[in-house]
């Protein structure tokens, strides 16, 4: 069986990494770049190689690194965060000088983690003192000054060495008003990142609150001749924009500016699907174009749901599998715990994930998962119970939000968010096969004694109102395994098949 199931997973593995290819072949992508939640992108073109990290929230470990060379096709090379300190919002990954830098916000304060190698290892987190603000932007003007700019407008000068504060925030930015009448979550002055660019500071800011209506976010841009202003807004502002809820992607917002290799400029930013919020803020790219006097701004006619002429750079293989057969000596960069991270928890051997049960319900069992990125999916997992404990396989949003699978001794249980159940008597024993079916945002529960004849439970879930309009968060609807109780769970060939 192990055989059988491990060739299904090298299957699926092929599709997900070559079929993205065939379509770059004939000269163009179409958005997402990277699908599922990646919210507030920020990359760093560094050579001809790019990197990029997103807000991890609650997801440990976290700050996962990711490369390329060529802007559509990412793989991860490092996860910067393990530390748990609470949720993490909007990062920004930048190099100065022989170092890489990580700042980002968690618990009220901006932390920044270092490194020699956007592959690691990275530094713990360090508080650098400020407090009260998000989404730290840095830049560095002509002199060698270091700053961030910060959500609200305001600006805070560094020390040199870019770990702490050297002085007190300075507001100085008060935005792009929009028209009141748009529909919008709030005001929200967010995520400044910046770009120097022919003498002029620039900064790309995200405003209208990053969910609410379709049409709420936005990219806004402004710029200065100095980091402190006086600050120009653009006349091409909003730089993004959902203008209507008849368009694909909703809550177009928060971007970076990045330089291709062929002098090319590109927006990096992150959007909902409409009716697919579940899947989370996904990374879309659009193309810049700059006027002869110094603004940029999308060029006229292209949308983010077009077809869009490749960026410069050298193909590279697609990293979108999320099956894991468990062979290797390492727990895979697809997997994220909840909250809790604790390494001694698992282990993985004879290729299997050995998981110790935690916590004495599924509230707090910090279940480990994967960031699931399609409208229709399907995931499995072989299991082995040891000792009283529960297992189970999961989409989870968060404590208040989830759907979930489980066996134990005595019974096959599904769950919806407000804990109603339907059970089943358990004739297996301690080792069977777990399955979940989301068929766009209709889910569906399996159980089987083999892996090949599967029983369904009865209760198909509509999933479409688990994201963060509904729970708050910030997050998506997750993939994912638990375990509770007293013992340990032995998993075996987790399988996510994109249908």
């Amino acid at each position: 069986m192990k055989k059988y199931l491990s060739a299904i997973i090298l299957w699926f593995t092929f599709l997900n990494l070559y079929i993205p290819l065939f379509a770059q072949n004939e000269g163009y992508y179409k958005n997402p770049v990277m699908g599922g939640d990646y919210p507030d992108p920020s990359i760093l073109r560094d050579g001809s190689d790019y990197y990029m990290t997103h807000s991890s929230f609650e997801y440990y470990p976290g700050l996962i690194v990711w490369h390329s060379t060529d802007m559509i096709n990412w793989k991860p090379v490092s996860q910067a965060l393990k530390t748990y300190i609470g949720s993490v919002w909007a990062p920004d990954l930048v190099k100065q000088g022989d170092t890489y830098y990580i700042y980002f916000p968690a618990g009220r304060s901006i932390w920044v983690v270092t490194a020699k190698s956007p592959a690691g290892p990275w530094s713990e987190p360090i508080n650098t003192g400020i407090k009260g603000f998000i989404d730290p932007g840095h830049l560095v003007d002509r002199e060698g000054n270091r700053y961030l700019y910060l959500s609200g407008g305001s600006t805070v000068k560094l020390k040199k060495d870019g770990l702490s504060a050297d002085g007190e925030p300075v507001h100085n930015y008060d935005g792009w008003q929009f028209p009141k009448e748009w529909s919008t979550e709030c005001f929200c002055l967010e995520s400044p990142k910046s770009t120097i660019r022919n003498g002029y500071f620039y900064q790309t800011v995200a405003q209208g609150g990053t969910a609410g209506p379709a049409t709420a976010h936005m990219v806004v841009s402004a710029r200065s001749r100095t980091p402190y202003g006086p600050w120009e807004n653009s006349p091409y502002n909003p730089i993004v924009h959902t203008e209507n809820r008849s368009e694909r992607w909703w809550c177009q917002g928060h971007g970076t500016l990045v330089e291709d290799i062929a002098g090319q400029w590109w927006i990096v930013y992150h959007a909902y699907e409409k009716h697919f919020q579940t899947l989370g803020r996904q990374t879309l790219m659009m193309p810049i174009e700059w006027t002869v006097d110094n603004w940029f701004r999308i060029p006229e006619g292209v949308r983010s749901s077009d077809k869009i002429t490749l960026p410069a750079g050298e193909k590279m293989k697609s990293y979108t599998s999320l099956s894991d057969d468990f062979s290797s000596p390492l727990l895979g960069m697809q997997w994220q715990f909840f909250k809790k991270y604790d390494p001694e928890r698992y282990a993985l051997k004879n290729g299997q994930l050995i998981l110790q049960a935690e916590g004495n319900s599924f509230d707090n069992s910090s279940p480990l998962l994967v960031n699931a990125a399609d409208r229709r999916y399907q995931f499995q997992v072989e299991y082995t119970i040891e000792g009283d404990a529960t297992a189970g396989l999961c989409l989870f949003y968060n404590e208040q939000g989830n759907m979930r699978i489980s066996v134990n001794a005595k019974e096959f249980t599904v769950f919806n968010q407000k804990a109603s159940k339907i059970s089943r008597k358990n004739e297996f024993g301690n080792h069977g096969f777990l399955r979940i079916l989301n068929d766009e945002n209709e889910v569906s529960f399996y159980y089987s004694r083999d892996g090949s004849s599967w029983e369904k439970l009865e209760r198909t879930i509509d999933a479409t109102g688990f994201n963060h309009n509904v729970f708050g968060g910030f997050m998506s609807l997750r993939a994912g395994l638990y375990a509770f109780g007293e013992g340990r769970v032995i998993f075996d060939n987790f399988i996510y098949q994109k249908l």
